[in-house]
């Protein structure tokens, strides 16, 4: 016969197990999401970057280009 605290320990420990394997779970998930995040957003600059290099060799080649618009 199991006794009243043996059965409570088995119960904290059961709950125990449980909850680290969600919150394992739910780590795995934000950890997933802020790498897609960062990724995105590298991603974007790189974009912002050769667009400001792509402008500025416009420019070059064409110097009455100023901002973007002719002069």
């Amino acid at each position: 016969m199991v006794d009243a605290a043996e059965s409570a320990k088995d119960t904290v420990q059961v709950l125990t197990e449980s909850a680290a394997v969600h919150i394992g779970r739910i780590a795995t998930i934000i950890t997933g999401a802020v790498r897609e995040i960062a990724r995105e957003a590298g991603d974007w600059a790189t974009e912002v970057f050769e667009m400001r290099e792509a402008a500025k060799k416009a420019q070059a080649d064409d110097p009455t280009i100023i901002d973007g618009e002719l002069d």
